[in-house]
């Protein structure tokens, strides 16, 4: 019996197993395909994150329009007006001639649904007192609300009218809307 010195990687050559630099070549391979598909994985998840944030951008072009279209059908006069919106912030700009305008169209806007918030950017010609704004609560009336502000349940006509075109009837108010509370004259 003895000790037999062979050369290493001689099986290799004659078809048996595989030599270190054939298994380094091979996972070099495995690992270069799967960098490849890692690079085609992050291209293509780019590529779907500018689609959707391209979506969200026209989504949002469109809330802009949609909402200066029902600004513009509630027949305010504003001169240059422009909405902007962008994740439930809406931005307006414009030209009216009175104070009142102003706070309509800002109520208008801020009380359509996915509305958050409403930046004003107005230009009033004629700036007159500026109105309360008021919360509907769950309870709320018209004519509770003229209690509460004006010491008089009669004068919820006042409040209706301050509200308008938004309001169509005086007992179909909702909990959340906001609604303007003219100064008591």
């Amino acid at each position: 019996m003895g000790v037999f010195d062979f050369v290493k990687e001689a099986g290799a050559k004659v078809g048996i197993g595989e030599s270190q630099e054939e298994k380094d070549a091979k996972a070099a391979a495995s690992s270069s395909k799967r960098a490849a598909e890692m690079a085609k994985r992050i291209k293509a998840r780019k590529a779907e994150v500018a689609k959707q944030e391209r979506q969200e951008k026209l989504d949002e072009t469109r809330r802009a329009r949609g909402l200066e279209t029902y600004v513009t059908k509630l027949g305010f006069e504003i001169e240059d007006l422009d909405i902007r919106y962008d994740d439930g912030l809406a931005t307006i700009e414009g030209k009216v001639s009175d104070q009142e305008t102003r706070e309509k169209i800002i109520l208008a806007v801020g009380n359509v649904s996915g509305v958050e918030t409403v930046q004003d950017s107005i230009e009033v010609s004629d700036a007159g007192a500026e109105a309360e704004l008021h919360v509907v609560e769950s309870g709320d009336t018209l004519s509770k609300l003229a209690k509460e502000y004006y010491g008089d349940a009669m004068k919820y006509p006042v409040i209706f009218e301050a509200n308008r075109p938004m309001l169509k009837d005086p007992d179909l108010i909702y909990v959340g809307q906001v609604l303007r509370i003219p100064p008591a004259e």
